[in-house]
Parts: C-alpha cells; sequence; structure tokens
C-alpha cells in the first residue's frame, strides 16, 4: 500500500528502540508495588486490583484499531504519534494524584488507550521505513527498547516506590515527557501512500486475510501468559513469600532482561531463517516454563525467569514479521493494530483469569499453582493449534 522507503540508518535504529524505551519503561514503574498503590491505597481485594492492569487493557482494546484504520485510509502517523506520547504523559500524571478507584481505573483506561496508540504508530513507521530487507533488524531494535523498558521500569519501580507508590507514578510522567520531546525529533516521516483505500476495503481486507489468523491467535496466547506475570506473579511473592519490593522487581527483570537482549539478534535471525520454527520452539518452552513458575520456590525463579525470557524473545519479532509477511493485502498500521489488539485482548484476559484462578484454587499456594498451570498449558496448546493452521495451509 506504501512505496519503497529508504533503509533505517544504524545509528537512527538505534535511537528509535531508544525511544520505544522511553515509551514503554513507565508501564511497568507501578506493577512491583501494586498492593500498595491499589490495595492499601483503595482498600480493595487482590482481585479487583487486577483491575488496574485491565482498564489499560481496555482502553487499548478500544483505541488501537480505530488508529490502525485511520492512519492506513489517511497516512498521517507521526503528528498522531507526538500527540499520543503528549497526552500519555499528562494522564499518568492525573493518576498520581487521590481520586476514588472508579476515577483512578477510568483515567488508566484512557492512559492505555493513548499508549497503545503511540507504540503501534511508532512500529508502523519503524516497518516501513526500514523496509522488507531490514524490517526483522528494525523492529528487534524496537522491541528490544519496548523490553528493556518494561524490565528497567520492573526493577526501578520496585526500589523508587518502596516508600511512596504514587513516586512510580510522578516519574512515569516525566519519563514520557522526555519521550514526547524525543519523538519530535527522532520520528521517521510518513510514508505517501500509492493510494487511500477506504475504511470498508480496510475492514473487508481484514476479515477476509486467513494468513492473519495463526499470528494473531499466538499473540493473544502470548500476551494472555504475560498478565499472568503483571498482576498474580507480584501479589504471589507478597502474599505468600513477603518478598521484598525490590527482589520482585529484579525477578520479573531477570525475565525481561533476555527478552530485551535477545529481540535485536532473534528479529536478525527471523530476516534468514523459518520464522514458523522460532515461533513453535519458544512457545513451546515458553509454556514449559511458566507452568513451573506456580510450584517453584522462590530461589527456582532465578533461573526460570531467564528461560522465560530467552524463549519470549525467540517468539516476539519472528511473530510480528510472520504477521506482516501472511497478510500482504492489509495495511501495515492496520495489521501492526490487529497485532496489538491481540496482545491487548490477553492482557486483559490473563490478569482477570489469574485472579480467579488464584481464588478457584484457595488464595494459597494452591490457586497459584493452578493459575500458572493454565497459563503454560494456554501457550503449549496455542503453539501446537497454530502449528496445525500453518502447516494445513502449507
Amino acid at each position: 500500500m506504501t512505496t519503497a522507503a529508504p533503509r533505517l540508518s544504524m545509528p537512527r535504529t538505534l535511537a528509535l528502540g531508544a525511544l520505544t524505551f522511553l515509551l514503554m519503561l513507565p508501564e511497568t514503574l507501578p506493577v512491583p508495588v501494586l498492593k500498595s498503590l491499589v490495595v492499601e491505597q483503595f482498600d480493595v481485594s487482590t482481585s479487583l486490583a487486577t483491575l488496574f492492569m485491565v482498564a489499560n487493557m481496555i482502553g487499548a482494546l478500544l483505541a488501537v484499531p480505530l488508529v490502525g484504520l485511520h492512519v492506513d485510509r489517511t497516512g498521517r502517523r507521526r503528528a498522531l504519534c507526538v500527540a499520543a506520547l503528549l497526552g500519555d504523559a499528562v494522564l499518568m500524571q492525573a493518576l498520581a494524584h487521590p481520586h476514588d478507584y472508579a476515577t483512578f481505573l477510568l483515567l488508566r483506561a484512557v492512559e492505555g488507550a493513548l499508549h497503545i496508540s503511540a507504540l503501534t504508530l511508532l512500529m508502523s513507521l519503524v516497518a516501513d521505513a526500514a523496509g522488507p530487507e531490514h524490517r526483522g533488524r528494525a523492529l528487534g531494535a524496537v522491541g528490544a527498547g519496548l523490553t528493556f523498558g518494561v524490565a528497567a521500569g520492573a526493577a526501578i519501580g520496585g526500589r523508587i516506590g518502596r516508600d511512596d507508590p504514587l513516586l512510580t507514578l510522578h516519574v512515569a510522567s516525566i519519563v514520557l515527557a522526555a519521550a514526547f520531546v524525543a519523538a519530535i525529533w527522532l520520528l521517521p516521516n510518513d510514508t505517501p501512500a500509492e493510494r487511500r483505500p477506504g475504511y470498508r476495503e480496510l475492514l473487508t481486507a481484514v476479515r477476509d486475510e486467513p494468513g492473519l489468523r495463526a499470528p494473531l491467535l499466538l499473540a493473544f496466547v502470548d500476551r494472555f501468559t504475560v498478565g499472568f506475570f503483571t498482576t498474580g506473579f507480584p501479589l504471589m511473592l507478597a502474599t505468600l513469600f513477603q518478598t521484598p519490593k525490590p527482589t520482585i522487581g529484579l525477578l520479573l527483570a531477570a525475565f525481561l532482561g533476555p527478552f530485551a537482549l535477545l529481540s535485536y539478534p532473534f528479529g536478525r535471525a527471523a530476516e534468514r531463517i523459518s520464522r514458523l520454527r522460532m515461533v513453535a520452539l519458544g512457545s513451546v518452552v515458553y509454556g514449559a516454563a511458566v507452568a513451573l513458575v506456580g510450584v517453584a520456590p522462590v530461589s527456582a525463579l532465578w533461573v526460570l525467569m531467564p528461560i522465560c525470557g530467552v524463549s519470549s524473545a525467540v517468539m516476539f519479532i519472528p511473530t510480528l514479521l510472520w504477521l506482516l509477511e501472511r497478510a500482504p493485502g492489509v495495511g501495515r498500521s492496520t495489521a501492526i493494530a490487529g497485532f496489538h489488539v491481540a496482545g491487548s485482548l490477553g492482557f486483559l484476559l490473563g490478569p482477570l483469569c489469574c485472579g480467579e484462578l488464584v481464588q478457584l484454587g484457595g488464595d494459597g499456594f494452591g490457586g497459584y499453582a493452578l493459575a500458572f498451570g493454565v497459563a503454560g498449558a494456554s501457550e503449549v496448546v496455542g503453539a501446537v493449534v497454530v502449528l496445525a493452521i500453518a502447516l494445513r495451509r502449507r
């Protein structure tokens, strides 16, 4: 749908990875202090505390499909991305001020809509600017920045929020303001569209493109399991093991650090080798490791979490490249938006299912063993289904 774009230089690619880092770091700053920030501040149950992450995903689900369709229709992405970053910084600051829980969740939903819109537009601009031959390494750099941001947020949040959990939101707002300023200078220009399809044409292409189904299913399952880590994992460590907040942050970073370090090399590798094989292998290893998280002692988590990170990196960029390759009739912004919609739906259902499974298992060791067992099994089953779909189409 777009004309060929010049390849991004390596310094520009790395700078865009750094911009993605600034965009993503604020999202996990509050996660290690979820108990203090939500449960204690608003006097709500653990189950209701998971709505903090759920509200973020609801906002993303509502906004990002419309954003993807709009930019593929108009071609205007850069200005919208910059505006979304500014709005995200303002709303993150609004979250840091006292209000009732319903208002808190509403602000969180709007903040999530702006955040995922900015990320989708950034990835779409990078995918176009890199060109098909170097798209894997460019998206790998963005994926590394994304995951480094999430990992650093988890590690830093546990430390800065140890005495005042609201400080995590103040810092998040400042970082997003810095991302807004950096985006003005770093974002690639919009790529002129060869033609401007109507909204109905874009929706028909999404509906009728069978190549979307397998990678979107995998994106959903991957983020579904991650939803267990954003809420259930820190609550499990704090409740059952009385793990200090900084240690919770470091354990999350032990998962996300290897994920970030390996996103670029695995993205580059996916330009040459079978993306389907990488996705299948990563899914099976990741699913098995996730299933063990709920029954392992804290000492074993220092081994399991890096395994989760490495296997996630094997899947992440290859899944996105697989999606873009299998949906040539769908605009890149719409395809990437679909990737984030599937992921956001997984993030939405993951915390909800985690909370319900923990309660079903008795709110103790059995509950968390059941929750992470289901999460790991869902990843393995998802991989089997995706392989079956892909092999049948071949």
